[in-house]
């Protein structure tokens, strides 16, 4: 009987439990296979933390947010011996594959684990829509929703104390949230990491759009847009950069070039805590039963992949070739409308 391993990893994302229970479901039911769940990512396949999973564990999960498995930023190359840290839980447990959930760290690791002997089928997860290969990732639809009601809400009391107000949302690097939620929300400009913008322009179209009789302006911000002032980036305990903020910057200069007054709505966990979209439901399920389908076809070394309306797999190192960014054209989509 074919055993398959299953982990979350990274930062939580709606839809990790759908995904889940694709997996499981697939693999019991059509396969006849089993599937161990590995709690609290790579720290619980370091430390041999796994539970065996059938179908009544994962039944009620779809639409529920977080992750059943727990997860963890723990990495085996940064915090342990590498692929000799876990291989003993792949061996006491009889684990011919490992299905790894997460972004793009996690799926860099579960490369190097892939090369160095193991047999690894990714799932690309994050709500910042930023790995490549795939056209979405699940959670994204999620957040952006979230974005958008947002929006929606701050715009109506924006408009009625005539104020400006500057959304910040998550994106590290890359800005997919921040243009398809200030789209969605009709947003007056919206501020990404992979455009330069240039304060003095984004107050010249707050005061043009007052001039015209308009009562308010939002501003979507990514949260890894550089700040206006050069500043010291604290550091997490896992060495990443402790991002959010960059708005509360940028208010009081957009108060003081426009005369405005000017508040701050950092959406932060938010985004990506609780239920999933619809979506993001057949999303997920659709990439857990494709991961559980590879998983028994013997392959390794693959992500599963959303290209056009297919659930489609593509080597996992393309999935960590790079970290995709908004699209030219969708985001010159975003400037028509803004002002």
């Amino acid at each position: 009987m074919s055993v398959i391993g299953v982990l979350t990893a990274g930062g939580d994302c709606p839809g990790l439990n759908a995904v889940i229970r694709g997996i499981v479901t697939r693999a019991t039911q059509t396969h006849d296979a089993e599937v161990v769940g590995i709690m609290n990512g790579w720290e619980g396949l370091m430390d041999g933390d796994v539970n065996l999973l059938d179908e009544r564990d994962v039944r009620g999960i779809l639409g529920k947010g977080g992750t059943i498995l727990g997860t963890s930023r723990k990495d085996p190359y940064v915090h342990g011996e590498g692929f000799a840290s876990v291989a003993k839980t792949l061996e006491r447990n009889d684990i011919d594959s490992l299905v790894v959930i997460g972004g793009d760290g996690t799926l860099r690791t579960a490369l190097r684990l892939e090369q160095d002997g193991a047999k690894v089928i990714g799932v690309p997860k994050t709500i910042d829509n930023d790995i490549a290969g795939t056209d979405f990732t699940f959670g994204f639809d999620t957040a952006v929703q979230i974005v958008t009601d947002a929006i929606d809400r701050l715009t109506t009391t924006a408009e009625a104390h005539n104020r400006v107000i500057l959304v910040e949302v998550m994106g590290r690097t890359k800005g997919w949230i921040a243009t398809y939620g200030g789209i969605a929300g009709g947003a007056q400009v919206i501020l990404i990491p992979e455009v330069p913008y240039d304060l003095e322009e984004v107050a010249a179209l707050i005061r043009r759009r007052h001039r015209r009789g308009e009562k308010y302006s939002v501003v979507v911000v990514a949260e890894g847009v550089a700040p206006p002032h050069e500043t010291e980036m604290q550091k997490d305990a896992f060495g990443f950069d402790r991002l959010g903020g960059v708005a509360y910057q940028l208010a009081p200069l957009i108060e003081d070039l426009t005369g405005y007054e000017t508040r701050v709505t950092v959406l932060g966990h938010l985004q990506r805590g609780g239920t999933p979209s619809a979506f993001d439901r057949v999303l997920a399920t659709r990439m857990g039963t494709k991961a559980a389908d590879l998983a028994i076809e013997g392959q390794s070394g693959v992500m599963v992949a959303m290209r056009g309306a297919e659930i489609v797999s593509v080597p996992l190192a393309l999935g960590c070739s790079e970290i995709r960014g908004v699209d030219d054209d969708l985001y010159n989509t975003a400037e028509t409308f803004f002002g």
